[in-house]
């Protein structure tokens, strides 16, 4: 087995180092809007600090956007009305419609050399804990499929997180989720502070895409029915913990949405995107001919599996990936827009949540697990 868990973690890291590669190749201005939008936000917190956070076009007095839209030989450079990605509020002022985290962590690092160490940044989080589900695996099939899920998860990386910035800080943050979802219900007491970081990090993804709210509401759902049905001041705890943390980590947004479009909860978004529920036969086959396809049919089916077959914690884990799947996906498919990443962060934080549950689960309750159990009650552990 150590020689199988040597294999794929040299496989996870060659996908890494190949990506490295390519990522250095990559060009800053390839002419995408959101491209220049998200580096126009990094600009802006380089040169104004927190002050960063309003993004009236009137601020580009340096002509730093004008001159990105120049390179890419956009007719109406002049014309901040007519500017990608920015729109005009009721207060008159016309303001990027992204949440500021992509352009805060752009900022992080030095001007012209700044999409390249983020997308490493991000990857090499992603591959640490794609080599720690492998360390972890104890049998021989467990460990070929962590090594598969691990080696899928670094190339995804690459393709499709490099359809747009927002994303590759977005799955990291779903690793890492996804692992301390698993340690916080695979204990036998379950822990404040875990839920607590679970919810900080749901709430920080916020700042990255404004849809990544969506992520969090498997956990409330599942939060809620446990107190419900236990009412304990342990229940309570917990979801006021998790629900807190979850503003704490989305605060970023909520302020930025207050400096430009006048409040916390208004949208700096354009009435284009802003858009009513509707399922479209067009948008559903793009998802079903789309990478995206076959993330959603890996994360129901895992997730069905482990209802079907787990016990216990382990099952726990799959009702919450349950109802986060039921919502991502319910809201993203009658969503009339289609883009090749809008349903990948769902899909790894559900993956990556019962992959570590499965292998935190003691090896005899695994081998022990009936397929006909009876299920476990919601929020109390079976042992």
């Amino acid at each position: 087995m150590k020689i199988a868990k040597l294999a794929f973690g040299l496989i996870c890291l060659a996908i890494l180092a190949s990506n490295i590669v390519t990522m250095s190749r990559w060009s800053e201005a390839r002419g995408v809007y959101d491209d220049i939008c998200y580096l126009r936000q990094a600009h802006l917190f380089q040169r104004l600090g927190i002050g960063g956070l309003n993004t009236n076009a009137h601020l580009d007095y340096d002509q730093y956007f004008e001159g990105k839209l120049k390179q890419i030989a956009f007719a109406e450079w002049q014309d901040p009305l007519r500017w990608p990605c920015h729109n005009p509020m009721p207060s008159g002022k016309v303001v990027m419609q992204y949440p500021p985290g992509t352009g805060f962590l752009l900022a992080l690092f030095p001007e012209g050399n700044q999409v390249v160490p983020l997308y490493i940044a991000a990857s090499l989080i992603v591959c640490g804990l794609a080599l720690t589900g492998i360390a972890m695996a104890r049998t021989l099939p467990v460990i070929v499929g962590a090594g598969l899920f691990g080696a899928l998860a670094v190339y995804l990386m690459i393709n499709p997180a490099k359809a747009s910035y927002s994303i590759a800080p977005t799955m990291a943050l779903c690793a890492v989720a996804g692992f301390l979802t698993a340690l916080w219900l695979t204990r036998e007491k379950r822990s404040v502070l875990l839920i607590a970081l679970v919810g900080l990090l749901l709430g920080a993804s916020v700042n990255f895409r404004l849809p990544n709210a969506l992520l969090a509401a498997g956990y409330a759902i599942y939060l809620a029915l446990a107190f419900l049905r236990t009412r304990t001041l342990s229940g309570f705890a917990q979801g006021l913990g998790f629900g807190v943390a979850v503003l704490v980590g989305m605060a970023p947004t909520l302020v930025a949405q207050a400096i430009n479009a006048g409040s916390p909860l208004a949208t700096t978004y354009g009435s284009a995107d802003v858009v009513a529920p509707a399922f479209d036969l067009a948008v559903l086959g793009h998802y079903l001919r789309d990478m995206q396809f076959v993330l959603i049919v890996l994360a129901i089916g895992t997730t069905a599996f482990l209802l079907r077959v787990g016990e216990g914690s382990v099952r726990q884990v799959a009702l919450v990936a349950a109802g986060n799947l039921v919502v991502n996906l319910g809201f993203f498919l009658s969503h009339p827009i289609f883009t090749p990443y809008y349903i990948v962060p769902i899909a790894m934080l559900s993956l990556w949540s019962v992959a570590f549950a499965w292998l935190m689960q003691p090896e005899q309750a695994r081998q022990a697990t009936p397929l006909g159990r009876e299920p476990t009650s919601l929020g109390v552990p079976s042992r």
